[in-house]
């Protein structure tokens, strides 16, 4: 079961502003072995790593991503929302994770947050910063907008993706070919071990979102999925390697 990935949730962001710089660097601290984050994009179209299409809840800043310039959002505080100790932490760029993570083997999972606001050109500047810093085998790029999906993979092949999904979509393993998926991100009560199996027949692994319970954990570990995307590298890492369960 040590091959199973261990993704960090915005990075370690139980114990840490999610999708900082010090929650990236913490995951990886505690035993993470993938980084799980979300990409939008400024107004003048540089890749942002924030989850919310507003900035109000994890910044200092109010009103839409798209609305500002990355210098404005440069300027912002995204951690003291979560703790004084934080204060002064960044919105961090797509390039400053790919950055860190590239000589460290790390497996990134950037989400495309492109289902509420379209961002034009958003899937092509993505694939571009990866392919800038050769990290094209070691990027899924993931959405719940699956036409994001089939846009990225007629662009870059070589680049995996990943289907977000909520419910039981019926055999899911023979949508996700349609889309020309390779991985299914689906919430954690939507994976059952037949449907592993079946999947993995066609070629397709699970990375189920997000899952803080160490029993739970277990249970997936054991239907199969290759991947687990969760809030608590740590209790995971513990777990992959017989520290807990």
């Amino acid at each position: 079961m040590t091959k199973v990935i261990n993704f960090a949730h915005r990075g370690s962001s139980a114990i840490c502003p999610e999708n900082t710089m010090a929650a990236f660097h913490k995951a990886l601290e505690q035993g993470a072995t993938g980084i799980e984050t979300d990409v939008q994009m400024s107004r003048d179209g540089r890749l942002v790593l924030i989850h919310d299409e507003m900035l109000n809840r994890t910044t200092s800043g109010k009103g839409l991503v798209k609305d500002h310039s990355w210098s404005e959002i440069g300027q912002l505080d995204a951690g003291s929302w979560f703790h004084e100790d934080f204060q002064g932490e960044k919105v961090p760029s797509l390039e400053q994770l790919l950055d860190f993570t590239r000589d460290k083997g790390t497996i990134v999972n950037i989400e495309l947050k492109n289902g509420v606001v379209l961002y034009p050109g958003l899937e092509e500047r993505v694939i571009e910063c990866v392919r800038q810093y050769g990290m094209e085998e070691r990027v899924i790029i993931s959405s719940f907008n699956h036409y994001a999906l089939v846009k990225c993979k007629a662009l870059a092949p070589e680049i995996s993706t990943g289907i977000l999904y909520m419910e039981g979509l019926y055999e899911v393993w023979d949508y996700a070919q349609t889309v020309g998926a390779d991985a299914l991100h689906a919430f954690k009560y939507a994976v059952l071990p037949e449907w592993v199996e079946q999947a993995r027949s066609k070629g397709l692994v699970y990375h189920p979102f997000t899952v803080n319970d160490a029993k739970e954990m277990m249970h997936l570990m054991q239907a199969g999925v290759a991947g687990i995307i969760t809030d608590f590298p740590d209790v995971l890492h513990g777990l992959l390697h017989g520290e807990g369960g």
